[in-house]
């Protein structure tokens, strides 16, 4: 079995591990099926959850606290979606808490036989494919790098290790 444990480092204030097994229940993770093929807006993450969190605000003063029974079907449904999904991670958040230094300018994606270089805009765009069919990517994984564009889709960089920011 594969080491699963991804590292950021280079020219970072912090080097950062990155342990995709978890990221199926983070948020932030993005539908690889339709990724793609869906409009993105960019939005600012602290006005997505303050948007989310008036929203809920105002249904609880609307409807109360009580879940109607609807609630358990779109839980279940939900959950179903999560053990099937592909999902795959935005890199950008995690970049960013390593804190990039100034005059940083490409990043290095190491695998199991190859370094490619990206530009550190590019990188920012990229996400990190981490399930197929609700399992992790064993045999080729522990993550799949695809480049925000797409252009990649149907042949992603495979077998990740490591992001050394130049």
């Amino acid at each position: 079995m594969t080491n699963e444990i991804l590292l950021i480092n280079g020219n970072v204030k912090f080097s950062i591990t990155l342990d995709p097994s978890v990221w199926i229940f983070d948020d932030r993770k993005v539908d690889l099926c339709t990724y793609f093929n869906e409009p993105r807006l960019e939005q600012n993450q602290l006005e997505q959850y303050t948007k989310s969190a008036a929203e809920h605000w105002d249904r609880e003063i609307r409807e109360g606290a009580a879940f109607p029974p609807i609630q358990r079907s779109v839980t279940k449904f939900e959950k179903e979606k999560m053990i099937t999904g592909t999902f795959a991670m935005p890199l950008h958040p995690f970049l960013q808490n390593a804190e990039i230094s100034e005059g940083a300018h490409a990043v290095e994606i190491h695998t199991e036989t190859k370094v490619y270089t990206l530009t550190l805009q590019d990188a920012m765009q990229a996400i990190l494919g981490f399930s197929k069919d609700g399992k992790p990517l064993r045999e080729d994984g522990p993550v799949h790098l695809y480049f925000g564009d797409g252009s990649n889709v149907d042949n992603p960089i495979v077998q990740v290790r490591r992001f050394t920011v130049l």
